[in-house]
């Protein structure tokens, strides 16, 4: 089985790429939800819903979320009856966030509500929530203290952050499945998600991180950061924020107490190399087919007990994703027999 953490639209590309090599009842994808909310009286879960609208092939590759070709007649009218609207919400989407909360208010739990949509979608792998209870990721701003969705979406993350904490984290319990579904795995991925904002949430929920250093499976994780900056929003402003630099070694950083590899973009290779304080070792590494037609390199470099390897990490194409897919698989793969050896 591969558990895959994740948030945001990297998340869900890498998510996608997956999906094209392993079964789907080996695939469980623990989602964040601190990016929560409550947006016209409906329970809006906008991570689960990408990730569920990826794997049923709905997802917008324009806007990266929402479903494809969806309108946006209500968002309009809403304006016009001087409701909120800077959250913007489709109409098809809308049924989404309609049955969930109708789910919700009939006393199903979250994990619950997101298994029923996953089946009525036709989606197999198992996607659940970090947790059933609301953990919300709040941002210390210039301007006061603002929920996610207010500083990533109305507020185009352009405000200056001085602290991020997770409210009502210290009370929450993992999910249904989460622990189990780490002892159990096979490999675990992190996808290339803002640490700080979409995989930090799932992290602050007891009991998973001490999972994670438990785990017998080999951890990866894939680098969100390509040149010291974000491949897209404010990871990098973020991550500063929390005293890790804005680099590869910033994402190690967040994850060191138990991520074995880190998949870096290639064109890190040279910097990591000359960075003083990784001891470079080359080591022979299997190169499949698919990572020799992706033109990804097999040098290794050791920080700590991280070992850094490089691809492309840039996914613009279904061809990107399933490279970068089965980069990240076989990296799994390599882990785990070196354990063994």
């Amino acid at each position: 089985m591969i558990v895959v953490f994740t948030g945001g639209t990297g998340g869900t590309k890498l998510v996608q790429g997956l999906q094209q090599f392993v079964p789907p009842e080996e695939l469980t994808i623990v989602v964040n939800t601190g990016d929560d909310l409550e947006w016209w009286g409906l329970h809006v879960s906008p991570d689960i819903d990408s990730v569920l609208y990826g794997l049923a092939d709905w997802l917008s590759q324009d806007r990266g979320w929402g479903i494809a070709g969806d309108s946006f007649r209500c968002l309009e009218r809403m304006k016009q009856l001087e409701q909120p609207s800077w959250f913007s919400l489709g109409d098809l989407d809308l049924a989404t966030h309609l049955t969930r909360t109708a789910m919700l208010r009939a006393g199903r739990s979250l994990s619950e509500a997101t298994a029923e949509l996953a089946t009525r979608f036709g989606v197999s792998a198992r996607v659940m929530p970090m947790s059933d209870d609301r953990v919300s990721t709040m941002l210390d701003t210039a301007k006061g203290t603002l929920t996610f969705q207010e500083y990533f979406v109305r507020e185009r993350h352009e405000v200056d952050v001085r602290a991020v904490y997770f409210e009502d984290a210290e009370q929450a319990r993992p999910a249904p499945g989460v622990i189990e579904s780490i002892g159990q795995a096979d490999a675990i991925v992190f996808a290339p998600s803002n640490p700080v904002t979409s995989i930090g949430p799932i992290l602050a929920v007891p009991g998973i991180r001490a999972a994670l250093r438990r785990a017998s499976a080999p951890v990866v994780a894939v680098s969100p950061i390509v040149g010291g900056v974000a491949v897209s929003g404010p990871a990098g402003a973020l991550m500063r924020t929390m005293k890790w630099p804005s680099t590869i070694f910033g994402v190690a950083k967040a994850y060191e107490d138990f991520l074995d590899v880190l998949v870096a973009d290639q064109s890190e290779e040279s910097a990591v190399s000359q960075y003083p304080a990784v001891r470079n070792q080359q080591s022979a590494v299997a190169q499949t087919e698919s990572h020799r037609a992706g033109n990804s390199s097999t040098t290794n470099h050791r920080s700590r007990s991280t070992r850094f390897v490089y691809a492309n990490t840039i996914m613009r194409s279904m061809k990107d994703k399933r490279d970068l897919a089965a980069f990240v698989l076989d990296a799994c793969t390599i882990t785990s027999e070196s354990a063994k050896a």
